[in-house]
């Protein structure tokens, strides 16, 4: 800025030198003029300069804030999906309690009014045994009473005896029957497609109910290990130790989700994930490794997933490798 103005006092002054060898005093004036018009537009081009440098350092100034601003809410985006996760698990979780208390009245009635039909029929067993038993006894009449009376007894008390046993046998052979249907079923998973079976075993994780999920979920990559959804499927399996806390099994999870679905759609948080496992147990060192690893070996994950590692890495301290 300061060279263009030296650079144009000069010309001028040059200019003027030979205008005035050439030209007579009475012109002096309009070079004078001349003088003040040039003074006027170089003030004028030096604000316009001085307004740009303003004006691109203030650019870069909103630019800086404007990166940081942004990376900010993306982390509150992140804890907020989060939170509604959460809570849209918990709501399901209720969902699914009520659904199952439902299913429980509604079987217990069924078994109820299967017990009563049992009951009822014997009782009309036991009133038929006990009027045969009653015919085949000789009749004895006692001094004083009469035929009628006599046989009245015997039958009430042989009927409710009867009854006594008939009612205990049957309910007997009922919760037999029960107990061993329910001892019978080894598998969690019903029948279907891989899909439905996945949805079921993911069920249990929406509702909270981690054990079941656990089992569940083994259950499906044991029998679906080639399925696109294996990969998956073990990511939320190893979601079920993490959330309980039992950051060893999900390490071992984890890593065994990293080493045979590197590809699934599950890849990029199953290995931040693993990362967060590891530095929960002690591995920092490794978990670090794996949390930063996560950018550079998916690039083209989610930037909710991407945002999440970042994050992770200044919560735990994680060095920075440079390339």
């Amino acid at each position: 800025m300061y060279r263009l103005k030296e650079y144009l006092i000069c010309l001028f002054a040059v200019i003027l030198i030979l205008n005035i060898q050439n030209k007579s005093f009475s012109e002096e004036s309009e070079i004078y003029d001349i003088l003040n018009v040039i003074q006027k537009d170089l003030r004028t081009l030096e604000k316009a300069v001085y307004a740009g440098d303003s004006f691109s350092t203030s650019q870069s100034s909103d630019s800086n804030l404007s990166q940081d601003t942004l990376t900010r809410h993306l982390l509150k985006l992140s804890d907020i999906e989060q939170q509604f996760q959460e809570l849209t698990s918990k709501f399901e979780e209720i969902n699914f309690k009520i659904d199952k208390l439902s299913n429980r009245i509604s079987k217990n009635q069924a078994d109820s009014q299967l017990r009563f039909q049992d009951l009822e029929k014997a009782r009309l067993s036991g009133r038929l045994q006990s009027t045969d038993i009653v015919s085949d006894q000789p009749e004895k009449q006692l001094p004083g009473t009469s035929e009628a009376q006599i046989l009245g007894r015997i039958s009430d008390k042989d009927l409710k005896d009867t009854q006594i046993v008939q009612s205990t046998q049957s309910v007997e052979s009922t919760s037999a029957v029960v107990t061993e249907k329910y001892i019978s079923e080894e598998k969690i998973l019903p029948e279907g497609t891989p899909k439905e079976q996945y949805d079921f075993a993911l069920s249990f994780v929406k509702v909270g109910d981690y054990e079941t999920a656990e089992i569940a979920l083994k259950e499906f990559v044991d029998m679906n290990t080639k399925d696109e959804l294996a990969g998956s499927a073990q990511y939320w399996y190893a979601e079920t130790f993490r959330i309980r806390q039992l950051y060893q099994d999900a390490a071992t999870a984890y890593l065994d989700g990293y080493q045979k679905y590197p590809k699934s759609v599950k890849a990029p948080v199953n290995l931040l994930k693993l990362g967060v496992s590891l530095v929960q147990i002690g591995e920092k060192d490794q978990g670090c490794s794996m949390i930063t690893g996560v950018s550079k070996q998916y690039p083209k994950a989610s930037q909710s997933v991407l945002q999440r590692a970042k994050y992770e890495e200044k919560k735990f301290d994680c060095p920075t490798k440079k390339s």
